[in-house]
């Protein structure tokens, strides 16, 4: 992280509880990102997607918030992320979620070196370069708030069958503690989000088009309206749903040995 100025001199200004935000979501041209951007709009903020494939927000939705701004931007880019976050260098960030997230299976296909290496630039590098620029966007207005979805994947100890993607998210929730204890004397406060599973199209994709035997499962527009409630309460941690979480505190308990025999 940049070096930061002495907190005593930062004039903090908390942005109006009644004024439109300005929100940016990286990674949210899809998935959960996308399902909490419309939350976001039908409250009526000013809201910024921000993805790979931006034709991937429909047409629809484009046409009932005409706000509604869609970027392309590829967060493994350290200059491209400075230069999305440098827009608001005038009409300033509010908040900014990082969505872009990456995983395989390792259960079901081998893990390739590229996806490897994909998987950490996405899901930990990207997330660095975000944090970072927004940071020192944030620190020049003397407010704002960041958050970035990890996964309950990350409070697994010890997980044989998803070692690598768990290892990211690990590092998601250490990351974004680190920033959390480092800014909040400047004004900026930091919300990890900790999801169970979402019936998101991808995760349909990944169970042969039909996620409905994962435990817990969530509906997006059910997953988006507990994020940006918390958002809006400004909660350090969001780790839901609760039953999910008590399971992977049992399992955090087991002999890292018997995990490799969980289906």
């Amino acid at each position: 992280m940049a070096g930061k100025p002495d907190p005593d001199n930062i004039v903090q200004t908390a942005a109006p509880a009644s004024q439109p935000q300005q929100i940016l979501i990286i990674g949210g041209t899809s998935g959960i990102g996308l399902a909490v951007a419309r939350h976001y709009l039908a409250a009526g903020h000013q809201v910024s997607v921000a993805g790979r494939d931006p034709q991937k927000v429909p047409q629809s939705l484009r046409a009932q918030y005409p706000q509604l701004q869609c970027l392309a931007l590829d967060i493994r880019d350290a200059a491209a992320v400075r230069a999305c976050i440098g827009l608001y260098a005038e009409s300033g960030l509010d908040v900014l979620l990082v969505s872009a997230g990456m995983y395989f299976n390792a259960r079901s296909q081998q893990l390739t070196a590229s996806q490897c290496a994909d998987m950490i630039a996405i899901n930990v590098h990207g997330l660095q370069y975000a944090f970072e620029a927004a940071t020192q966007q944030m620190l020049r207005q003397g407010r704002g708030q960041l958050a970035v979805i990890a996964s309950v994947a990350g409070l697994l100890k010890a997980d044989p069958g998803a070692s690598v993607y768990s290892a990211t998210k690990r590092q998601v929730i250490q990351i974004a503690d680190t920033y959390r204890r480092a800014y909040a004397p400047f004004g900026i406060r930091v919300s990890t989000i900790i999801p169970g599973y979402m019936d998101t199209a991808r995760l349909r994709e990944l169970n042969n088009g039909d996620a409905s035997h994962k435990p817990f499962l969530l509906s997006e527009d059910d997953a988006a309206e507990r994020i940006t409630t918390a958002l809006a309460q400004r909660r350090d941690v969001i780790a839901f749903p609760r039953r999910m979480i008590w399971l992977i505190r049992l399992l955090n308990l087991l002999p890292a040995f018997l995990l490799k025999f969980r289906k």
